[in-house]
């Protein structure tokens, strides 16, 4: 058992009863007290009371904080980046998801022509920056099939990365060396039980395995690191805890690789119709990014087009430095085909809309950042 599972499965023991106790708990001073020292430094017990109840009144102050924190280490910069989804089959019974496996719709995956041609539509746009997504279809969409489209895309895209089934370290390791540099997965849900109930069937409803998958990403060199939870399947600020001790061990092991934070809500999706017990507001989602960004100086933050376009102009400007636009979570759909999408975008402003709107709140819209020659 490595220091990771020891810690979450504490975290899973000890349930969510008394780390919300514990949150309760804590007064204003105490956030207070912690509002004072060097912002940007993990430390549970600082976590804890930004997250806290408590720390609410002080959202104002966090904002101010985090914005200093976000600028002086990332500067103006926002990275723009667009998903390709290859494919919305998928083997599991994920009951939050429109991929899953029960549902009655005509599935679609992308032939590698096709889905080249989406990533020129994607590159067209201005694109440098490109995240390869895909139900679990290890069947039809296996780990040669992203190797091979990465040798076809990289000469349009300075940066290809993943969100899609989980692989073997040796798999990662072929991704990587096809010039894929980044992974993304989330746990959904760090609460064992919780994640029991909402994946009933397939490969994903694995805990363990999915847990232990960065760590294997990161073992094979992959040099980006995208954590989340999907809000809305438990308490927010018990998982922030979790995700936030997940991100520290991952930092201190495979400190050459930069870790960044999603937050992707619950969105409306097909066939979906669970009414969801924990579903996270507004102002519970800016509490969450800003009490991690002033624990983790260096995380990227990631926002994308699940929100609304006024919550993205507000953040931002404070804590963001990525962010995605003109999204289709469908197969086909920057080249118009017409398929099951996995869910319900909010923000459907272009990318030359977004871009302007970044620039309006005094930032820089940054279509590609680094070049894979400089790590050749």
């Amino acid at each position: 058992m490595n220091k990771l599972t020891t810690i979450l499965t504490q975290y899973n023991l000890d349930h969510q009863n008394r780390w919300m106790d514990d949150l309760k708990a804590i007064t204003p001073d105490q956030v207070q007290e912690q509002l004072t020292r060097t912002p940007g430094r993990f430390d549970l017990n600082r976590l804890a009371a930004l997250v806290s109840p408590a720390a609410v009144e002080f959202l104002e102050v966090m904002a101010q904080r985090a914005q200093i924190l976000t600028m002086q280490r990332f500067g103006r910069t926002i990275q723009l980046y667009a998903p390709l989804y290859v494919s919305n089959y998928c083997v599991n019974r994920c009951r939050y998801c429109g991929f899953n496996c029960t549902h009655d719709f005509d599935r679609r995956r992308l032939t590698l022509d096709e889905a080249v041609a989406d990533a020129e539509m994607i590159a067209s746009e201005g694109f440098r920056h490109i995240l390869l997504v895909s139900g679990e279809d290890r069947t039809g969409v296996p780990p040669e099939y992203f190797c091979e489209l990465t040798a076809r895309l990289r000469a349009r895209f300075s940066s290809i990365s993943v969100e899609i089934y989980p692989l073997t370290q040796e798999e990662y390791a072929r991704l990587f060396a096809a010039g894929i540099d980044g992974v993304t997965l989330y746990q959904e849900t760090y609460d064992r039980a919780v994640y029991t109930d909402w994946h009933q069937a397939g490969p994903k409803s694995d805990y363990d395995y999915r847990l232990d998958s960065p760590d294997r990403f990161a073992q094979a060199d992959m040099r980006r690191i995208g954590l989340g939870v999907l809000l809305g399947l438990a308490d927010w600020r018990a998982e922030t805890l979790a995700l936030g001790q997940h991100a520290a061990y991952l930092m201190k092991r495979y400190w050459r690789a930069q870790v960044s934070f999603s937050f992707p809500r619950i969105r409306p999706a097909y066939e979906v119709r669970d009414q969801f017990d924990h579903l996270v507001g507004d102002k519970e989602l800016v509490q969450m990014m800003l009490a991690l960004r002033l624990c983790f100086a260096d995380a990227g933050i990631v926002l994308s087009t699940r929100e609304s376009a006024a919550l993205r102009d507000r953040l931002v400007g404070i804590c963001v430095t990525r962010i995605s636009a003109g999204s289709k979570t469908n197969p086909g759909g920057y080249t118009g085909k017409h398929t099951t999408e996995q869910f319900t975008i909010d923000d459907t402003r272009s990318p030359t809309q977004v871009a302007a709107m970044i620039r309006s709140a005094g930032r820089e819209a940054v279509w590609k950042d680094w070049d894979a020659a400089f790590t050749a």
